[in-house]
C-alpha cells in the first residue's frame, strides 16, 4: 500500500501560527518567558512582598534588529532539548506545573521569532549549562527536517539569562519596528500590562528608558469607619475565592471624586484619552490580560448595569486569578485575553457586575447633586480624608480587623458567600456614603407577597433576608439606571 506524505510545510506552520497574532503580542510573549524564567528561579523559594526585585529585561528595537536580554535564570539546556523549540509542548510535559505561568501551550518565543524575521540567534545560561540555538534562513524553505542544531557551550561569569537577537525582519516587522509611534505604543503597552510585576521590583528597559509601573489604586476613608459597619464610608467592593487550585481576589471601587457635569460632557467629546485608568483590569498570574475594560466583557451594559458613559470614569475594578496550573486559568491562547464562555470567569462576573451596580448607583444618585448641597452635607459632618490604597492593601487590612474581631461579636467584615463549588468565598460589601435629600421628593409604598420579596432580595441583593426598603431602593435604582442610561 501506498503512503502519502500529509505532513505541513514549514512555511505553512509558520504562517499559520504567526498569522492572527499582533507584532506587539509576539514581543510580549517573549517578556513573560522571562517572567516564566523568574518564577522557575523561585519555585522553591519563600515569597516576598517584591519577588521579582534584582530581575531585568533590556529590549532593543529598530528597523533592522530585535534584541532582548533578561538575567531571569536562564532556559535549562534539557529544556531546550526536549521542548523549548518545538512548535508546541509535547504531550506529557509537565516542567511548569508548580511555577504561577500563563504559559500553556508552548509556542510563544517560536511565535515571536518567526512573526519579526526569517534568522535568530538564542543564547541562554542556567544554573547547571549554557547553550546556543542558530536558525538560518534555508532551515525555513527546506522540509527535509525540522530538527535545530542545539549547541552546548561554556558558561561564563555572567548572570543567568536568555539573549534572542532576530534579524532580516521581515518587511512588516521591519516598518513597525522602526516606527516611533509602535515604540511608543509598546511602551505604554508595556506599562500598563506588567504594572503588577513592575510595582513588584520587575525593571524593564525599551531603548534606553526605563519603564516605570502604573499601579491600580482605589479611594478609601480607612479602617476606622469600616470597623462601624452601619457608618457610611467611601470603599470598594471585596471579594475573594478559591475554587480547583484558582485563587481569586476582586475589588471595584473609586479611583478618584466624582466627575462634575463639565468633565463628563468634555469626555463625551473626546473620542479617545491618552490615558483613562477607568473600568476593569483582570489579572492572570501577575500579568495584565485585560486592560481597563468598559465593554459586555466585563459586565457593562448586561443584566441591569448601564453601558459605560463617561459619567462613570471615577469607576475602576480589578479581578485577579492565580493558579499554578495555567491551564484552569480562564484565558485565550494568546494569553492577552479572557475566555468569556470559561465556567469559572462567567461566576465571578456574576460578581463584577454586583461591584459596578452598587457604583454605577452611587454615581447616578449624585450626579442630581448640586455642588451647594456638597458642600453643604461637607460642613455638616466631619469627614476624614479619603486615601488612596493598592487593592492588595486593602485586603490586608480589613482581613486584619476580621482577625482582631472576637469570633461571636458580629462585628467581621468578611461575610461568607454560600457555595458548594468554591473551598473559600466570602465578601465585603461598602455602605456607601449617601447624598443629601433634594428638595422634592414623594414616597413610594406598595405591598407584596413576602416569598416575592425574599426572591428579589436574592436576586438583586444576593441576601433574601434584607430589609424591604432595602429591596424597593434596589428595585427603583436598577429601573432608574436603565432609564437614564437612554437619556445618553
Amino acid at each position: 500500500m501506498a503512503l502519502i506524505n500529509a505532513s505541513p510545510t514549514k512555511n505553512f506552520f509558520v504562517d499559520m501560527l504567526t498569522r492572527d497574532i499582533d507584532l506587539k503580542d509576539a514581543i510580549l510573549d517573549l517578556l513573560d518567558n522571562c517572567i516564566d524564567g523568574i518564577q522557575r528561579t523561585l519555585r522553591d523559594e519563600e515569597r516576598s512582598e517584591m519577588p521579582y526585585e534584582g530581575f531585568w529585561a533590556n529590549i532593543e528595537i529598530s528597523e533592522t534588529a530585535f534584541k532582548i536580554e533578561d538575567n531571569c535564570g536562564g532556559i535549562p539546556l534539557e529544556v531546550a532539548e526536549r521542548y523549548a523549540f518545538r512548535m508546541g509542548k509535547p504531550k506529557g510535559i509537565a516542567d511548569d506545573d508548580d511555577i504561577f505561568t500563563i504559559g500553556t501551550y508552548g509556542i510563544g518565543m517560536k511565535r515571536a521569532i518567526f512573526k519579526m524575521g526569517q534568522s535568530a540567534e538564542v543564547f541562554s545560561q542556567a544554573d547547571d549549562d549554557a547553550f546556543k540555538v542558530i536558525i538560518q534562513p534555508d532551515w525555513l524553505v527546506s522540509d527535509d527536517s525540522w530538527d535545530l542544531p542545539v549547541e552546548a557551550i561554556e558558561r561564563s561569569e555572567e548572570e543567568n539569562g536568555t539573549f534572542i537577537a532576530i534579524d532580516q525582519l521581515r518587511p512588516e516587522a521591519a516598518r513597525q519596528l522602526g516606527s516611533d509611534s509602535f515604540q511608543n505604543d509598546l511602551a505604554s503597552e508595556i506599562e500598563g500590562l506588567y504594572s503588577y510585576i513592575l510595582a513588584k521590583g520587575f525593571e524593564i528597559v525599551l531603548n534606553g528608558e526605563l519603564i516605570e509601573p502604573r499601579p491600580i489604586v482605589l479611594q478609601w476613608e480607612g479602617l476606622s469607619k469600616l470597623k462601624k459597619r452601619d457608618m457610611e464610608a467611601i470603599a470598594p467592593y471585596l471579594y475573594e475565592a478559591t475554587r480547583e487550585d484558582v485563587e481569586i481576589k476582586l475589588a471595584v471601587g473609586l479611583r478618584r471624586k466624582l466627575p462634575t457635569h463639565k468633565e463628563v460632557d468634555r469626555a463625551s467629546e473626546r473620542t479617545r484619552t491618552k490615558r483613562d485608568d477607568a473600568g476593569w483590569t483582570i489579572v492572570c498570574n501577575d500579568r495584565v490580560v485585560v486592560a481597563n475594560d468598559k465593554t459586555i466583557l466585563t459586565g457593562w451594559g448586561e443584566s441591569g448595569i448601564p453601558r459605560y458613559h463617561p459619567q462613570f470614569i471615577s469607576i475602576s475594578g480589578i479581578v485577579e486569578f492565580k493558579s499554578v496550573d495555567a491551564r484552569l486559568l480562564p484565558l485565550t491562547t494568546t494569553k492577552r485575553g479572557i475566555d468569556a464562555s470559561s465556567e469559572l470567569y462567567l461566576y465571578v462576573k456574576e460578581r463584577m457586575r454586583e461591584g459596578l451596580r452598587l457604583f454605577t448607583s452611587h454615581t447616578n444618585k449624585w450626579k442630581q447633586v448640586t455642588k451647594a448641597q456638597k458642600n453643604q452635607q461637607k460642613a455638616s459632618t466631619k469627614q476624614k480624608r479619603t486615601k488612596l490604597e493598592t487593592p492588595a492593601t486593602m485586603f490586608e487590612q480589613v482581613k486584619a480587623i476580621d482577625d482582631s474581631a472576637p469570633a461571636q461579636s458580629g462585628q467581621k467584615i468578611w461575610k461568607s458567600v454560600k457555595s458548594d463549588e468554591f473551598e473559600v468565598e466570602r465578601r465585603y460589601i461598602p455602605n456607601l456614603p449617601s447624598p443629601p435629600e433634594l428638595a422634592q421628593t414623594k414616597r413610594i409604598s406598595f405591598s407584596k407577597p413576602i416569598e416575592d420579596i425574599r426572591t428579589i432580595g436574592e436576586f438583586l441583593l444576593d441576601d433574601p433576608d434584607c430589609s424591604p426598603s432595602a429591596i424597593g431602593e434596589a428595585c427603583f435604582q436598577t429601573i432608574l439606571d436603565q432609564a437614564m442610561e437612554e437619556d445618553y
